[in-house]
């Protein structure tokens, strides 16, 4: 099992020191914030994008790619009735995934909350029909460039467009392209009627991303929920994609966090390895 962690836990370090602390606490993987970087991807050029990517691999780290897609930017919506704004939003999904492939990734995880939030008069009908359009319309930059959009069922406090993976996999039927895909939150599925091992189960064949967590907004291990039946399942449908840790609750300190998050779920698989074998 391989594991990121998202790095706007990070935010406000300098680069080579933020892979220094992943890699140092045992992490493989980095998952992006574009916000982190620039107010807009298109702002952070060609050579930063290589440099960026150059000092993560020279700890040992791979960029698997973007979430927090449409954090601190204007003007973009996904299930608007605006047309303009939609073309606009589908334009800069293209530049994203354009960069997450130039900094070697292949997952882009959408959430965005505040900009998928259907508007006064929109319909839930209307709402999926324009979310699939704009993704529709970037589909052949990410075939071109190896990107596949995850999308993330959110819970209702946070947004009232995709709460469930069945609603996630209602839209990837309209979408209808390989490179839309479903990703899975340990926190989101928590405020799902069904237990997340089966969520996991009965959705493996189209997940692509996982993220840890938990519903006190810290990472595995630091709160109420159990990972032994999680990571179990996971295991259980062969999932080969990155595990990504992702908090939102930064107090007790980023190196603290990534540490706890990462041992537990490390001492989680030891404990599946001995079970399994006795």
């Amino acid at each position: 099992m391989k594991f990121a962690i998202c790095q706007e836990l990070f935010e406000g370090w300098e680069w080579e020191r933020q892979c220094q602390a992943m890699a140092s606490i045992g992490y493989t993987g980095i998952e992006l914030a574009p916000f982190t970087l620039a107010s807009r991807i298109g702002d952070v050029s060609a050579a930063r994008r290589q440099e960026l990517r150059k000092v993560a691999e020279d700890h040992g780290l791979t960029i698997c790619g973007l979430h927090w897609l449409l954090a601190k930017t204007e003007g973009f919506h996904l299930t608007t009735d605006d047309a303009a704004v939609r073309r606009a939003t589908s334009q800069y999904i293209c530049d994203l995934a354009n960069a997450c492939a130039d900094f070697g990734g292949t997952i882009m995880v959408f959430g965005s909350p505040g900009q998928r939030n259907l508007q006064p008069g929109v319909t839930r009908e209307r709402a999926y029909a324009n979310a699939a359009e704009v993704f529709r319309a970037a589909t052949s930059v990410l075939a071109d460039r190896g990107v596949t959009i995850a999308m993330e069922p959110l819970t209702p406090k946070e947004t009232n467009f995709v709460n469930s993976c069945a609603e996630a996999v209602e839209l990837m039927q309209l979408v209808d392209h390989p490179n839309f895909a479903l990703h899975q939150d340990v926190k989101a599925m928590l405020s799902e009627p069904t237990p997340i091992p089966q969520l996991i189960a009965q959705y493996a064949s189209c997940t692509r991303h996982f993220h840890v967590n938990d519903d006190n907004l810290l990472g595995p291990g630091m709160g109420r929920t159990d990972y032994h039946p999680i990571l179990r399942a996971l295991r259980e449908t062969h999932y080969d994609g990155w595990v990504s840790v992702e908090v939102f609750d930064y107090r007790p300190g980023a190196e603290f966090i990534a540490r706890e998050s990462l041992q537990y779920m490390q001492r989680v698989l030891q404990d599946l390895d001995t079970s399994s074998s006795s």
